[in-house]
């Protein structure tokens, strides 16, 4: 049964699944380890779950990310944030406002820039994320 109780997406991300469940995660503690714990707790649903996180930022990302399964939709709440895409192209740039978005595609490796502070809603296809520095 689903906790009718309200929770901050920002301390619980939410996964949903197959079937089209919602599941309050575990408070968010953005390290590996967590990471690892929730992709062996969703391991059954495989690219078709979905991570929603909600993230509040003040300084720039110190890494790249790529999310080869699955589109992952990047929804600013408040602030702005310009998300760099590394396409066959370049790198492509885009700063959102308060109220937009942008898709990073599967395979598509991204990073961000914040100045001042930024609020976003993500939705990721989290199966075979990677990272490196930036």
């Amino acid at each position: 049964m689903t906790d009718p109780e309200p929770f901050l997406l920002a301390v619980h991300p939410v996964h949903i699944g197959l079937g089209a469940t919602v599941t309050r995660l575990e408070a968010f503690t953005g390290d590996a380890s967590w990471y690892e714990r929730y992709g062996r707790q969703v391991a059954d649903d495989g690219a078709e779950g979905r991570l929603v996180s909600l993230h509040t930022f003040t300084e720039p990302w110190s890494t790249w990310e790529v999310h080869p399964n699955g589109d992952e939709l990047v929804f600013c709440t408040a602030g702005a944030i310009t998300v760099h895409q590394e396409t066959d192209d370049g790198v492509r740039t885009v700063t959102l406002q308060a109220g937009e978005a942008i898709v990073n595609p599967p395979g598509v490796w991204h990073t961000a820039d914040v100045s001042g502070t930024a609020t976003v809603l993500f939705v990721t296809t989290g199966l075979g994320t990677e990272n490196k520095d930036r």
